[in-house]
């Protein structure tokens, strides 16, 4: 039946979001995006239909495709044939001005700018049909295996934590702060690629997990995976991660400091601003500042709980940091990760 059809290769970052898209998690998109859909999103932070959305989903091509509106094209990966896509509208893109609008900058500094000029100038938009999915791994599961799996627990109110990092003392504050409020917390790693000097996925899993199983209620948290490329779109990105999370059945969401940001590329709060544009989304964004150890607080602390008198003695705790101490084959400090994750975190320092 998909013999006689035109076929368009797509890589690993386009597989998963057809996945996404055919699974809710990118709900209330149906597709790629049109042109109308992707300048909408990118200008107004709103699809054409007026429900808020951030990050424009596209399949891009580096060549102009031979087909248009109406027509049916098999998507292949790696030679295999995985979804079906209906045409809506076949289409060519200015990245540039994309790329200011989304990100902010054109500068193909930004990892997320460098991939949307690499993945080439023309797109198609349309809705798909999965033919065939990915193997799944045993952390990745549907929205609506997700909401089953709060409901079985009786979980009401969950606290959803994003993360495209290994763990550090701030990150642990912060799920903490996550189980003070809520009936559970659902830790969210990435797992789609991410820049080069991150951590491998695996170690970021492993160390989690951990975590999970040495200093947390494991009856209380629950490690899932979202397959997903990071855009490192900074502010925009976490409204893209607030709105897939309340897809996936949480009530509440962790946005930190400097949420989805890379660099020197966002102020570090814009991320907590940018919701007071939108409307109510469907999920409550808990806005947390910048999180510390304070020696004369005895502990990790954040802008709210420790006093300004104590600025100058706060030590700051960063992943940036931490990949520099174990490059140079010193382990950070316990105040900056658990000494239990440091043989994990060591294995993924490249």
């Amino acid at each position: 039946m998909t013999d006689a059809l035109p076929q368009v290769e797509i890589g690993e970052d386009e597989r998963l979001d057809l996945e996404n898209l055919a699974t809710g998690a990118f709900h209330p998109l149906r597709g790629f995006m049109t042109r109308e859909e992707a300048l909408s999103v990118a200008e107004a932070m709103r699809l054409p239909s007026g429900e808020v959305w951030t990050i424009p989903i596209l399949l891009q091509l580096p060549e102009k495709p031979r087909v248009g509106r109406g027509d049916q094209v098999v998507l292949v990966h790696r030679g295999e044939k995985v979804a079906l896509l209906q045409v809506e509208e076949a289409y060519a893109l200015d990245l540039e001005a994309l790329a200011r609008a989304v990100f902010g900058t054109e500068s193909p500094a930004h990892p997320g700018v460098r991939r949307l000029l690499a993945k080439g100038p023309y797109a198609l938009g349309g809705r798909v049909e999965v033919l065939r999915w990915r193997p799944r791994g045993p952390l990745e599961k549907t929205p609506e295996e997700v909401r089953g799996f709060f409901q079985e627990r009786g979980w009401r109110k969950v606290v959803a934590f994003q993360t495209r990092n290994a763990p550090h003392r701030a990150h642990e504050y912060l799920i903490r702060l996550g189980l003070e409020m809520a009936d559970g917390v659902l830790v969210h790693p990435i797992l789609g690629a991410k820049k080069e000097d991150d951590f491998p996925t695996e170690v970021i899993v492993k160390a989690y997990q951990a975590l999970i199983e040495g200093f947390l209620p494991q009856d209380r948290v629950v490690l899932f995976g979202l397959a997903t490329p990071m855009r490192y779109a900074g502010p925009k990105e976490a409204v893209f991660h607030a709105l897939v999370r309340r897809n996936f059945g949480a009530t509440h969401f962790l946005v930190g400091r400097d949420h989805a940001g890379v660099g020197d590329f966002y102020d570090p709060y814009a991320a907590h601003r940018i919701f007071d544009q939108l409307p109510p989304l469907g999920i409550e964004v808990l806005r947390v500042g910048a999180v510390f150890f304070c020696p004369l607080c005895g502990g990790m602390a954040s802008e709210k709980t420790c006093p300004e008198g104590h600025r100058e003695k706060r030590l700051s705790v960063s992943m940036t940091q931490v990949r520099a101490l174990l490059r140079e084959g010193r382990a950070p400090p316990p105040e900056l990760v658990r000494p239990e994750l440091v043989p994990i975190l060591r294995e993924g320092v490249r």
